[in-house]
């Protein structure tokens, strides 16, 4: 028996795929486990492997078109299987719709018929004269029959009356040319790129954090001195090599579990405060941004942080990371210092209560004791939801990182 093959909702927030491309060809041989296709979602484009065995009969989605989950996407089965009967069941209901039958029969030979039935007519006694699918369609579609001039016999309104009727009034009306104020760019001077399914997730779920979340934003500076010291020496003792952005990490997770108030939600009607650490570490690809979720960061040493961290922004940047690698986040943290930026703010990523923003590490002159002394300094940035955490609380958060990563030694105590 054919196996049915339909959009998977990926994700728990996904509604919509977007088919980016096929692995297997129609008429090759597919096995369970085997890379089928390439599905964008709205959190990553992801490997979609084949459950079933079987020939690939039917392919219903072009590369790079976006459906909605559960349409049919392919069939497996045996050579010789009818894949028009099983398309024909998926799609039509166990008992036809009405309009379903209709459609199904030559509208040309209806037209005919209804128009040789008699209309509750017109003419001498003023009533209507319309055939009896014309009259359908007007209702369907909501047009008043007296605004319709008929082209049947006797004036009688006729289906093809009625849809003239629809295609005038869907056009668009031609609206006064309004006066140029900027120049309109010529062939060939711009680009247009169509919106992935992940850049309008993450364009949605931002404008709906950035725009209901009340945002305020605390900033500090890090003297990273002895931080670069220490991980000099922790590099020197594992093989794993450890990132300034994994020493942040831990102490953001620390910092948690003495500030729960930071490690909590806003769920409208309560505040949701958890007993458990998961912070999400902001990944960079092209199509947009991802958030793997290192899980119970507080219970973690600093080298399987840095082993995850590693492990997840590869399966990302490889299109294999898979929701539940994504999800359950309490906290996040956005580093921008490789590419250079000193600082800035970041949009709260929900349903956390805060998001870090992370700077460069840089150098700086400070005066000390009567003598100039260079320094490294790292500036972090706090958004907060003022519905969640008041300033004083986002206060004592930043200091207790910053008290952490000063003195890198209470790491471990």
């Amino acid at each position: 028996m054919a196996d049915i093959i339909k959009m998977p909702a990926l994700s728990d927030t996904m509604t919509t795929g977007t088919l980016i491309a096929w692995h297997k060809k129609v008429g090759e041989v597919v096995k369970s486990g085997d890379l089928l296709a390439e599905i964008e979602t709205d959190k990553a484009v992801m490997e979609f492997q084949s459950l079933y065995d079987g020939v690939l009969l039917y392919t219903g989605v072009e590369e790079g078109k976006a459906v909605p989950v559960d349409t049919v996407i392919a069939i497996l089965g045996k050579q010789g299987d009818d894949i028009n009967a099983l398309l024909s069941a998926e799609s039509n209901p166990t008992v036809a719709a009405p309009e379903a039958v209709a459609q199904t029969v030559d509208t040309q030979s209806i037209e005919k018929l209804t128009e040789s039935i008699t209309s509750p007519a017109i003419s001498s006694d003023n009533r209507l004269k319309a055939s009896p699918l014309a009259k359908a369609i007007a209702q369907t579609e909501g047009v008043d029959l007296s605004q319709l001039k008929g082209s049947g016999d006797e004036g009688r309104i006729v289906k093809k009356d009625v849809e003239a009727f629809l295609e005038q009034k869907n056009q668009p009306i031609a609206q006064p040319t309004a006066p140029k104020t900027v120049e309109v760019a010529a062939a060939g001077e711009y680009e247009d790129f169509p919106v992935s399914q992940m850049r309008k997730t993450i364009a949605r779920r931002l404008s709906e954090s950035k725009f209901s979340a009340p945002h305020f934003y605390l900033t500090t500076e890090v003297v990273m001195d002895k931080c670069i010291e220490t991980r000099v020496k922790v590099n020197k003792l594992t093989e794993t090599k450890v990132s300034f952005n994994d020493f942040i990490i831990k102490a953001a997770a620390k910092a948690l579990t003495l500030h729960p108030t930071v490690n909590s939600s806003w769920l409208g009607d309560k505040i949701r405060q958890y007993h458990y650490v998961n912070i999400g570490v902001a990944v960079a690809m092209e199509e947009g941004l991802v958030v793997p979720v290192i899980k119970n960061a507080d219970t973690k040493s600093l080298s399987t942080i840095t082993s995850e961290v590693r492990e997840l922004a590869d399966k990302a940047r490889d299109r294999k990371i898979q929701p539940a690698e994504m999800q359950g986040n309490t906290f996040t943290i956005s580093n921008l210092g490789m590419f250079g930026i000193d600082e800035f703010t970041a949009i709260i990523n929900p349903p956390d209560a805060c998001i870090l923003a992370v700077g460069r590490i840089a150098p700086k002159l400070v005066l000390e004791e009567g003598n100039v002394k260079e320094i490294n300094v790292m500036k972090l940035t706090l958004s907060c939801d003022h519905r969640v955490v008041d300033g004083a609380a986002g206060a004592k958060f930043l200091k207790t990182i910053k008290d952490i990563l000063e003195e890198p030694l209470r790491l471990i105590i």
